[in-house]
């Protein structure tokens, strides 16, 4: 059994995902869901040092957040959606890393080939 972890940490990450979206103008709905998430744990391979993995599938979307030892956590989740705004370009996932105190983010996008 993973080491446990605070469900308001786990509740502050999902909606921080969803705000990374929204900011996008892309609406993932109650996505991700933390009582949905499975929960592992991951030793380092240098340190051995133990992280707790949250997993997000079998839904419509994918997702990991990986919390450290250290209190840092990163978190990466699905959108699969064009950008409403840019045209011939994706959103491939939104990610967000830090602290709940503090959570950063950004969009991962992806150009579209230009079409001839």
């Amino acid at each position: 059994m993973p080491a446990t972890l605070d469900p308001a940490v786990g509740e502050s990450l999902c909606a921080a995902l969803r705000e990374q979206a929204a900011r996008l103008g892309v609406s993932l709905g109650d996505e991700p869901i933390w009582a949905k998430a499975s929960l592992s744990e991951v030793a380092d391979p240098y340190t051995q040092a133990v992280s707790v993995l949250a997993t997000w599938r079998g839904g419509a979307r994918y997702g990991q957040a990986t919390f450290f030892p250290d209190g840092r956590v990163f978190a990466e989740y699905q959108v699969l959606a064009p950008h409403p705004t840019r045209p011939g370009c994706f959103i491939d996932a939104v990610q967000v890393w830090g602290a709940p105190a503090a959570w950063r983010g950004e969009a991962v996008l992806i150009e579209l080939p230009a079409e001839d």
